[in-house]
């Protein structure tokens, strides 16, 4: 069976046993997002989670259905089919997942507005390594923001491709990123969002031509008051060399506070 787009089947064996262990799933609600041919859902089962399996392509979703027929009668798996960008999802506590490349970034971000206690969750080693940039790499953008701003990242496994079906051209980490409140205070999280969306698509200008090039986001008079209320220093530098602190402080002003 080919992969569905660009999903990659965990094919070593040791490397689910790791990824299921990593937090106690026993008797917890743990959301598993591509389960593909349930391999990782086997192992989440035997551990004693109950699993909401979320499967985009219909010949899985019906493969999986045959092979876990006894675990979906007994109520101790649920299948849920459609895109785990969009589709409305059970409640759920944990989340293990190895997610396809190309919607980890989509996936993420709506996880971490949902909330969740902990994840461990498989991204390309790339896109991993993006997560935990520090401000001033070249590596850091809007995702290392967002990311570090509701969550911590710790990375847990460096899985080569020959640990996939097909394999990958790339390596990919496991990560377990735990949620906690934003380091700085945020008056509105929607407008914090827009502000590091705008600027990292504006990431070459400096903070004071990326906001003004944010007028689809948000109106030219409230970037102009923003902006007349920033510190020069700041408004002088690049999105890549802010910190947090910064991008809320930017956020709150536009804010109005």
């Amino acid at each position: 069976m080919s992969a569905p787009r660009d999903q990659h089947f965990l094919v070593d064996q040791r490397a689910v046993e790791k990824i299921a262990g990593f937090v106690d799933v026993s008797g917890r609600r743990v959301l598993e997002i591509g389960p593909g041919e349930g391999v990782l859902t086997r192992a989440l089962l035997d551990r004693g989670a109950n699993v909401i399996a979320v499967e985009i392509d219909p010949a899985l979703v019906e493969e999986l259905e045959i092979t876990f027929a006894d675990e979906i009668a007994d109520g101790r798996l649920e299948i849920v089919f459609g895109d785990a960008k969009k589709v409305d999802l059970p409640p759920f506590d944990i989340v293990v997942a190895n997610l396809p490349y190309s919607v980890s970034s989509k996936i993420t971000f709506r996880l971490l507005e949902i909330g969740f206690e902990v994840a461990v969750l498989m991204y390309q080693k790339e896109f991993a390594q993006r997560m935990i940039a520090p401000p001033g790499t070249s590596n850091v953008g809007r995702l290392s923001v967002m990311v570090q701003t509701y969550a911590s990242v710790k990375p847990l496994l460096d899985l080569s491709p020959s640990s996939f079906r097909p394999k990958p051209q790339v390596r990919s980490w496991v990560v377990r990123l735990t949620p906690h409140e934003p380091p700085h205070p945020i008056a509105d999280r929607r407008v914090y969002a827009g502000v590091v969306r705008v600027l990292f698509s504006h990431r070459r200008k400096t903070v004071r031509k990326g906001l003004r090039s944010g007028k689809d986001t948000f109106p030219p008079e409230t970037l102009e008051r923003t902006i007349a209320g920033l510190p020069d220093d700041l408004l002088q530098r690049r999105p890549e060399d802010l910190t947090l602190e910064e991008f809320a402080l930017i956020a709150n002003r536009m804010s109005g506070c």
